[in-house]
């Protein structure tokens, strides 16, 4: 474990994303631009230290591996108490 004074941090996040279409059309859609994330640290620790330490962590978060890697998804649909199937939806 890094022994590093941090006397604050803020992160702040935007997403770039586009959503379209129409629920009555059944045409819904979402794209993504980007994400975006400002990190603020206040701290007299050395640069080099506080590189490793803020490199460690974007390297161990989740979220951003979500974001920067593919990721399978399967989805499973329970509808009273049974698997419900949906076409290009639910795994097979």
């Amino acid at each position: 474990m890094m022994k590093l004074e941090i006397k604050d941090a803020k992160c702040s996040v935007r997403f770039r994303k586009t959503l379209g279409g129409s629920v009555l059309k059944g045409t819904v859609f979402n794209t993504w631009q980007g994400v975006d994330t400002h990190l603020i640290v206040e701290s007299d620790a050395p640069a080099d230290k506080l590189a490793h330490l803020i490199k460690n962590a974007k390297a161990g978060c989740f979220a951003e591996g979500l974001i920067t890697q593919a990721v399978p998804l399967t989805s499973t649909v329970e509808v009273n108490g049974k698997p419900f199937k949906i076409a290009g939806v639910t795994a097979d």
